[in-house]
């Protein structure tokens, strides 16, 4: 008969959170690149308005997406991380179609 509860124990940290981190920074680094083409399609051309707009929606986008990444990352480093919230699943997610949006609405 053990002493402590079936949810006391300290998990076996194993690869897993590591592959979850590479992953999340992965998504990041390709968020960037996908922010870094869409500065440069907006100011290859004519600056417009609309241009300066998507451009700083991106740029928002971009940081909103950084800071939930940063958050997960940070929350991984524990022995027992938390689940993603809901909300920050779809801060993320929402992120990502977003900038993707802004990135097909800058290409045409």
């Amino acid at each position: 008969m053990g002493g402590t509860a079936p949810g006391d124990e300290v998990r076996d940290p194993g690869l897993q959170p590591e592959r979850t981190r590479l992953a999340w920074r992965r998504t990041t680094l390709s968020c960037t690149v996908v922010a870094v083409l869409g500065i440069k399609l907006a100011l290859v051309d004519d600056t417009t308005a609309a241009g300066l707009a998507g451009l700083a929606l991106s740029a928002l986008l971009w940081i909103g997406f950084l800071a939930v990444a940063h958050r997960r990352i940070r929350a991984l480093d524990a022995a027992r991380p938390r689940v993603l919230s809901t909300r920050g699943a779809l801060l993320a997610a929402g992120c990502t179609v977003a900038l993707a949006v802004c990135g097909a609405t800058l290409i045409w």
